[in-house]
């Protein structure tokens, strides 16, 4: 059967930046063996199945694959899938913000679109409440696993791991050269993480509310460009940790070492005394076609 899909850049409105995103839009039909397996054909950090909700509350259900497993929740798949709809006019056009919800696996989560004169601007995703936990792990193996020295850590800050939706290890860094300079052994930091999260969200902060970050990865591909669910889960990091207020817009950039420069938007909200993270940022299309499968 022919499937429709797109290619996308996420986290920036300049194609060949950003996150790459390939959508499945009719996902309808297929078993997870097989959308793992378009989804190892596709070669991209993530892509994502389009399909029909399985209740009445969401507009749509999306299915978010690795090269090697399913994810209930990431960042840039759910802000380039929405996007994506929006042009394609699955989201009705109006002036200013239209709110949807979204089935994914870690529950129905809202989307807010941003249009201007009926074209998408920006999407935002609410993120699960963040949850905290330590981090148990060989400090010392984790900078190995980088080709990191132990003093560049920021000792003013500790390496937690954090969730709102799946869980990241967050790695402060004293300067920015030593973010810099990272080259990741991707075997070497699995054996590191284990159970601790996804990735290795490395960053060290800037002036004002801007800060630098690299998402290293536990598999392959090595590093990821743009990485939504770790810059939520950094966002609370920083207000957990009276870094940042709350309510206040935080900056990331990423993507800078790969040569494709990202920016994730990050604001974080109390809700019943917990810290949820909205995420945004914008996307482009750079390529249409057929799938046999």
């Amino acid at each position: 059967m022919r499937r429709h899909f797109y290619q996308l850049d996420v986290f920036t409105d300049k194609p060949l930046a950003g996150n790459p995103l390939a959508v499945i839009t009719d996902g309808d039909g297929l078993s997870p063996r097989r959308m793992q397996a378009i989804a190892r054909e596709m070669n991209l950090s993530e892509t994502v199945f389009v399909q029909k909700p399985t209740g009445n509350r969401a507009l749509a259900r999306l299915r978010i694959f690795t090269t090697q497993r399913e994810l209930p929740l990431a960042g840039h798949p759910v802000i380039g899938t929405w996007f994506l709809l929006a042009q394609l006019g699955v989201v009705p056009a109006q002036e200013g913000g239209v709110h949807v919800l979204q089935q994914t696996g870690a529950g129905v989560l809202p989307v807010e679109i941003t249009f201007h004169e009926g074209r998408p601007l920006r999407v935002a995703m609410t993120q699960k409440q963040a949850e905290f936990r330590a981090a148990r792990m060989d400090r010392g193996a984790l900078a190995r696993a980088l080709a990191l020295g132990p003093r560049d850590f920021d000792p003013s800050l500790p390496i937690e791991c954090v969730s709102t939706g799946i869980f990241n290890l967050i790695v402060p860094l004293r300067r920015r050269s030593a973010l810099q300079s990272i080259e990741p052994n991707p075997a070497a930091l699995r054996s590191v993480l284990r159970d601790s999260g996804n990735m290795a969200y490395c960053f060290t902060a800037e002036s004002g509310n801007t800060v630098f970050a690299r998402g290293i990865l536990t598999w392959a591909i090595g590093e990821d460009p743009a990485t939504g669910s770790a810059a939520g889960s950094l966002g609370a990091y920083l207000v957990h940790q009276g870094r940042l207020k709350l309510a206040t817009p935080l900056e990331i950039h990423q993507g800078i070492e790969m040569q494709r420069p990202s920016r994730i938007r990050v604001e974080v909200l109390a809700q019943h005394g917990k810290l949820v993270p909205r995420v945004s940022g914008t996307a482009v299309n750079i390529m249409e076609g057929f799938l046999e499968a």
